[in-house]
């Protein structure tokens, strides 16, 4: 397996899918990588040389912002959000959806599982 930015990308696949592996990377960023070096995208990622894997590494990280520098970048942003108290952080902070969405119903994935509340209990006479 080729280890490209500190990732191992697979080597079966196309080079324009096996750099998506990397994060920050997707079928754009893929394309303009083997375009802006010449590269064959459905040549297999196996059949990359040492020189070849490292002027792909220059390149990416001259003109992309990938992996660890983009995770901690988002990070930043997140908290920044929280820290200046805007509705986007607080909806970050509480961890509830944050670009409109309802949550009346849905919103499942962001608030987990259901919580049930007891409803009241009848009175018995």
């Amino acid at each position: 397996m080729p280890r490209l930015l500190g990732v191992d990308i697979p080597a079966n696949k196309q080079l324009a899918y096996s750099f998506r592996a990397i994060y920050g990377i997707g079928p754009t960023v893929a394309a303009r990588i083997c375009e802006g070096l010449n590269l064959d995208p459905s040549r297999k990622a196996s059949t990359l040389t040492e020189e070849e894997l490292t002027r792909i590494a220059a390149f990416v990280e001259k003109n992309f912002v990938v992996e660890g520098n983009l995770r901690r970048q988002r990070t930043q942003n997140i908290n920044r959000l929280r820290d200046i108290k805007c509705y986007r952080g607080l909806r970050h902070k509480v961890n509830l959806p944050v670009r409109g969405q309802r949550t009346r119903t849905n919103a499942r994935t962001r608030k987990g599982p259901k919580k049930t509340i007891a409803g009241k209990k009848k009175v018995t006479k």
